[in-house]
Protein backbone atom coordinates (compact mmCIF):
# COMPACT_ATOMS: atom_id res chain seq x y z
CA UNK A 1 0.00 0.00 0.00
CA UNK A 2 1.63 3.32 -1.10
CA UNK A 3 0.48 5.24 1.98
CA UNK A 4 1.96 2.73 4.43
CA UNK A 5 5.19 2.58 2.43
CA UNK A 6 5.49 6.37 2.48
CA UNK A 7 4.87 6.51 6.23
CA UNK A 8 7.44 3.79 6.88
CA UNK A 9 10.09 5.34 4.62
CA UNK A 10 9.47 8.74 6.19
CA UNK A 11 9.91 7.37 9.72
CA UNK A 12 13.13 5.57 8.75
CA UNK A 13 14.49 8.67 7.00
CA UNK A 14 13.70 10.85 10.03
CA UNK A 15 15.44 8.37 12.30
CA UNK A 16 18.62 8.54 10.22
CA UNK A 17 19.21 12.15 11.31
CA UNK A 18 20.75 11.11 14.63
CA UNK A 19 23.12 8.70 12.89
CA UNK A 20 24.34 11.38 10.48
CA UNK A 21 24.81 13.90 13.29
CA UNK A 22 26.85 11.40 15.35
CA UNK A 23 29.00 10.63 12.29
CA UNK A 24 29.61 14.35 11.68
CA UNK A 25 30.67 14.92 15.29
CA UNK A 26 33.54 12.50 14.69
CA UNK A 27 35.09 15.16 12.43
CA UNK A 28 35.39 17.81 15.14
CA UNK A 29 32.42 20.03 14.22
CA UNK A 30 30.26 21.66 16.90
CA UNK A 31 26.46 21.77 17.15
CA UNK A 32 26.10 25.42 16.07
CA UNK A 33 28.11 24.88 12.88
CA UNK A 34 26.56 21.52 12.07
CA UNK A 35 22.97 22.70 12.39
CA UNK A 36 23.82 25.78 10.31
CA UNK A 37 25.01 23.58 7.44
CA UNK A 38 21.95 21.35 7.71
CA UNK A 39 19.59 24.33 7.52
CA UNK A 40 21.65 26.11 4.86
CA UNK A 41 21.19 23.19 2.48
CA UNK A 42 17.55 22.66 3.49
CA UNK A 43 16.53 26.33 3.11
CA UNK A 44 16.02 26.38 -0.71
CA UNK A 45 13.96 23.19 -0.52
CA UNK A 46 11.56 24.56 2.10
CA UNK A 47 11.28 27.93 0.33
CA UNK A 48 10.15 26.07 -2.79
CA UNK A 49 7.79 23.90 -0.71
CA UNK A 50 6.10 26.92 0.90
CA UNK A 51 5.75 28.62 -2.51
CA UNK A 52 4.33 25.50 -4.13
CA UNK A 53 1.88 24.78 -1.30
CA UNK A 54 0.75 28.42 -1.28
CA UNK A 55 -0.09 28.70 -4.98
CA UNK A 56 -3.54 30.20 -5.55
CA UNK A 57 -4.09 30.77 -1.83
CA UNK A 58 -4.58 34.12 -0.04
CA UNK A 59 -1.41 35.92 1.07
CA UNK A 60 -0.34 35.73 4.70
CA UNK A 61 -1.92 38.20 7.08
CA UNK A 62 0.12 40.01 9.72
CA UNK A 63 -1.25 37.56 12.30
CA UNK A 64 -0.18 34.62 10.12
CA UNK A 65 3.36 35.96 9.84
CA UNK A 66 3.67 36.41 13.61
CA UNK A 67 2.28 32.93 14.34
CA UNK A 68 4.46 31.26 11.69
CA UNK A 69 7.55 33.00 13.09
CA UNK A 70 6.71 31.77 16.60
CA UNK A 71 6.01 28.23 15.44
CA UNK A 72 9.20 28.18 13.37
CA UNK A 73 11.23 29.29 16.38
CA UNK A 74 9.68 26.75 18.75
CA UNK A 75 9.01 23.76 16.52
CA UNK A 76 12.04 23.65 14.27
CA UNK A 77 14.78 26.06 15.41
CA UNK A 78 14.78 25.44 19.16
CA UNK A 79 13.83 21.78 18.87
CA UNK A 80 16.57 21.12 16.31
CA UNK A 81 19.26 22.98 18.22
CA UNK A 82 18.54 21.24 21.52
CA UNK A 83 18.48 17.88 19.75
CA UNK A 84 21.83 18.45 18.04
CA UNK A 85 23.36 19.68 21.30
CA UNK A 86 22.05 16.66 23.19
CA UNK A 87 23.47 14.21 20.66
CA UNK A 88 26.96 15.27 21.73
CA UNK A 89 26.39 13.43 25.01
CA UNK A 90 23.96 10.54 24.43
CA UNK A 91 23.66 7.64 22.03
CA UNK A 92 21.46 7.81 18.96
CA UNK A 93 19.29 5.06 20.46
CA UNK A 94 18.45 7.01 23.62
CA UNK A 95 17.90 10.20 21.61
CA UNK A 96 15.33 8.52 19.39
CA UNK A 97 13.51 6.95 22.34
CA UNK A 98 13.25 10.32 24.09
CA UNK A 99 11.97 12.05 20.94
CA UNK A 100 9.49 9.24 20.47
CA UNK A 101 7.80 10.38 23.69
CA UNK A 102 6.39 13.28 21.65
CA UNK A 103 2.77 11.97 21.52
CA UNK A 104 2.76 11.65 25.30
CA UNK A 105 4.00 15.23 25.67
CA UNK A 106 1.30 16.46 23.29
CA UNK A 107 -1.26 14.68 25.47
CA UNK A 108 0.12 16.20 28.68
CA UNK A 109 0.33 19.72 27.21
CA UNK A 110 -3.21 19.43 25.89
CA UNK A 111 -4.37 18.57 29.40
CA UNK A 112 -2.38 21.36 31.07
CA UNK A 113 -3.11 24.11 28.54
CA UNK A 114 -6.58 23.23 27.30
CA UNK A 115 -7.94 20.98 30.10
CA UNK A 116 -8.40 18.06 27.71
CA UNK A 117 -9.44 14.89 29.48
CA UNK A 118 -6.83 12.18 30.07
CA UNK A 119 -8.22 8.66 30.43
CA UNK A 120 -6.92 5.88 32.66
CA UNK A 121 -5.70 4.00 29.58
CA UNK A 122 -3.72 7.03 28.47
CA UNK A 123 -2.13 7.35 31.93
CA UNK A 124 -1.05 3.71 31.71
CA UNK A 125 0.40 4.36 28.24
CA UNK A 126 2.35 7.35 29.59
CA UNK A 127 3.74 5.32 32.48
CA UNK A 128 4.83 2.45 30.24
CA UNK A 129 6.59 4.77 27.75
CA UNK A 130 8.45 6.75 30.39
CA UNK A 131 9.53 3.58 32.19
CA UNK A 132 11.13 2.48 28.94
CA UNK A 133 13.08 5.71 28.52
CA UNK A 134 14.13 5.73 32.17
CA UNK A 135 15.41 2.17 31.81
CA UNK A 136 17.73 3.07 28.93
CA UNK A 137 18.64 6.42 30.50
CA UNK A 138 19.57 4.76 33.80
CA UNK A 139 21.86 2.37 31.97
CA UNK A 140 23.60 5.21 30.09
CA UNK A 141 24.04 7.26 33.27
CA UNK A 142 25.96 4.40 34.84
CA UNK A 143 28.32 4.49 31.84
CA UNK A 144 28.60 8.21 31.03
CA UNK A 145 27.55 9.88 34.28
CA UNK A 146 26.57 13.56 34.23
CA UNK A 147 27.17 13.88 30.48
CA UNK A 148 24.34 11.45 29.79
CA UNK A 149 22.05 13.39 32.13
CA UNK A 150 22.85 16.67 30.35
CA UNK A 151 22.35 15.13 26.92
CA UNK A 152 19.06 13.51 27.90
CA UNK A 153 17.82 16.81 29.35
CA UNK A 154 18.67 18.66 26.13
CA UNK A 155 16.95 16.07 23.94
CA UNK A 156 13.91 16.04 26.23
CA UNK A 157 13.80 19.83 25.92
CA UNK A 158 13.78 19.33 22.15
CA UNK A 159 10.83 16.95 22.43
CA UNK A 160 8.94 19.42 24.64
CA UNK A 161 9.62 22.28 22.21
CA UNK A 162 8.29 20.29 19.26
CA UNK A 163 5.26 19.15 21.28
CA UNK A 164 4.43 22.81 22.00
CA UNK A 165 4.61 23.43 18.25
CA UNK A 166 2.20 20.57 17.55
CA UNK A 167 -0.27 21.64 20.24
CA UNK A 168 -0.27 25.28 19.16
CA UNK A 169 -0.25 24.79 15.39
CA UNK A 170 -3.71 23.25 15.04
CA UNK A 171 -5.59 26.40 14.02
CA UNK A 172 -2.83 27.57 11.70
CA UNK A 173 -2.75 24.17 9.97
CA UNK A 174 -6.44 24.57 9.20
CA UNK A 175 -5.86 28.10 7.88
CA UNK A 176 -2.75 27.53 5.78
CA UNK A 177 -2.57 23.77 5.22
CA UNK A 178 0.02 21.39 6.66
CA UNK A 179 2.55 21.58 3.82
CA UNK A 180 2.46 25.36 3.54
CA UNK A 181 2.82 25.83 7.29
CA UNK A 182 5.66 23.31 7.45
CA UNK A 183 7.47 25.01 4.58
CA UNK A 184 7.08 28.48 6.08
CA UNK A 185 7.91 27.51 9.67
CA UNK A 186 10.96 25.53 8.61
CA UNK A 187 12.13 28.42 6.42
CA UNK A 188 12.01 30.64 9.53
CA UNK A 189 14.01 28.03 11.45
CA UNK A 190 16.61 27.78 8.69
CA UNK A 191 17.15 31.56 8.76
CA UNK A 192 17.42 31.53 12.57
CA UNK A 193 20.00 28.72 12.56
CA UNK A 194 22.12 30.53 9.97
CA UNK A 195 21.83 33.82 11.89
CA UNK A 196 22.80 32.02 15.12
CA UNK A 197 25.98 30.78 13.48
CA UNK A 198 26.88 34.25 12.17
CA UNK A 199 26.37 35.72 15.65
CA UNK A 200 28.24 33.06 17.62
CA UNK A 201 31.00 31.89 15.28
CA UNK A 202 33.51 33.60 12.98
CA UNK A 203 32.96 33.01 9.27
CA UNK A 204 36.31 31.21 9.18
CA UNK A 205 34.77 28.38 11.23
CA UNK A 206 32.77 27.40 8.15
CA UNK A 207 35.92 25.57 7.09
CA UNK A 208 35.08 22.02 8.09
CA UNK A 209 36.04 18.56 6.90
CA UNK A 210 34.55 17.63 3.48
CA UNK A 211 32.77 14.73 5.19
CA UNK A 212 30.78 17.22 7.28
CA UNK A 213 29.57 18.98 4.13
CA UNK A 214 28.38 15.78 2.47
CA UNK A 215 26.79 14.50 5.66
CA UNK A 216 24.96 17.84 6.04
CA UNK A 217 23.67 17.65 2.47
CA UNK A 218 22.42 14.13 3.20
CA UNK A 219 20.85 15.30 6.45
CA UNK A 220 19.10 18.26 4.80
CA UNK A 221 17.68 16.23 1.92
CA UNK A 222 17.19 12.60 2.93
CA UNK A 223 16.60 13.10 6.67
CA UNK A 224 14.87 16.50 6.78
CA UNK A 225 13.05 17.53 3.60
CA UNK A 226 12.19 14.12 2.11
CA UNK A 227 10.57 12.63 5.26
CA UNK A 228 8.47 15.77 5.80
CA UNK A 229 6.99 15.38 2.33
CA UNK A 230 6.62 11.59 2.61
CA UNK A 231 4.84 11.73 5.96
CA UNK A 232 2.47 14.46 4.76
CA UNK A 233 1.67 12.42 1.64
CA UNK A 234 1.11 9.36 3.84
CA UNK A 235 -1.28 11.28 6.11
CA UNK A 236 -3.30 12.31 3.06
CA UNK A 237 -3.59 8.68 1.95
CA UNK A 238 -4.03 6.68 5.17
CA UNK A 239 -4.81 9.26 7.85
CA UNK A 240 -2.80 10.66 10.75
CA UNK A 241 -3.47 7.79 13.18
CA UNK A 242 -2.25 4.98 10.94
CA UNK A 243 0.69 7.09 9.77
CA UNK A 244 1.69 7.69 13.40
CA UNK A 245 1.40 3.98 14.23
CA UNK A 246 3.57 3.11 11.22
CA UNK A 247 6.13 5.58 12.57
CA UNK A 248 6.87 3.08 15.35
CA UNK A 249 9.57 1.68 13.07
CA UNK A 250 11.55 4.87 13.79
CA UNK A 251 13.19 3.88 17.10
CA UNK A 252 13.87 0.37 15.82
CA UNK A 253 15.59 1.66 12.68
CA UNK A 254 17.67 4.15 14.70
CA UNK A 255 18.84 1.42 17.07
CA UNK A 256 19.67 -0.90 14.17
CA UNK A 257 21.62 1.81 12.32
CA UNK A 258 23.34 2.82 15.57
CA UNK A 259 24.57 -0.73 16.05
CA UNK A 260 25.59 -1.31 12.42
CA UNK A 261 26.97 2.13 11.50
CA UNK A 262 28.08 3.73 14.78
CA UNK A 263 29.02 0.57 16.65
CA UNK A 264 26.74 1.42 19.57
CA UNK A 265 26.10 -1.51 21.92
CA UNK A 266 22.76 -3.28 21.75
CA UNK A 267 22.17 -4.29 25.35
CA UNK A 268 19.21 -5.96 27.07
CA UNK A 269 18.52 -2.55 28.66
CA UNK A 270 18.12 -0.91 25.25
CA UNK A 271 15.96 -3.79 23.99
CA UNK A 272 13.67 -3.70 27.03
CA UNK A 273 13.39 0.09 26.99
CA UNK A 274 12.53 0.11 23.29
CA UNK A 275 9.79 -2.47 23.78
CA UNK A 276 8.27 -0.44 26.63
CA UNK A 277 8.35 2.86 24.72
CA UNK A 278 6.77 1.35 21.61
CA UNK A 279 4.18 -0.48 23.72
CA UNK A 280 3.23 2.75 25.46
CA UNK A 281 2.84 4.69 22.20
CA UNK A 282 0.83 1.79 20.75
CA UNK A 283 -1.50 1.87 23.75
CA UNK A 284 -1.84 5.63 23.38
CA UNK A 285 -2.69 5.33 19.69
CA UNK A 286 -5.23 2.57 20.37
CA UNK A 287 -6.87 4.71 23.03
CA UNK A 288 -7.70 7.55 20.66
Amino acid sequence: MPGLALAMLGAIAFSGKAIIVKLAYRHGVDAVTLIMYRMLFALPLFVVLSWWAGRGKPPLTRRDRVVVAGLGFCGYYLASFLDFAGLVYVTASLERLILYLNPTLVLLLGHVLFRREVTRRQVVALAVSYCGVLLVFGHEVTLAGADAALGAALVFGSAVSYAVYLVCSGEEVRRLGALRLTGLATTVACVLCIAQFLLLRPVSSMAVAPEVIWLSVLNATLCTFAPVVMVMMAVERIGATLAAQTGMVGPLSTILMGVLILGEPFTPWVAAGTVLVIAGIWLLARGR
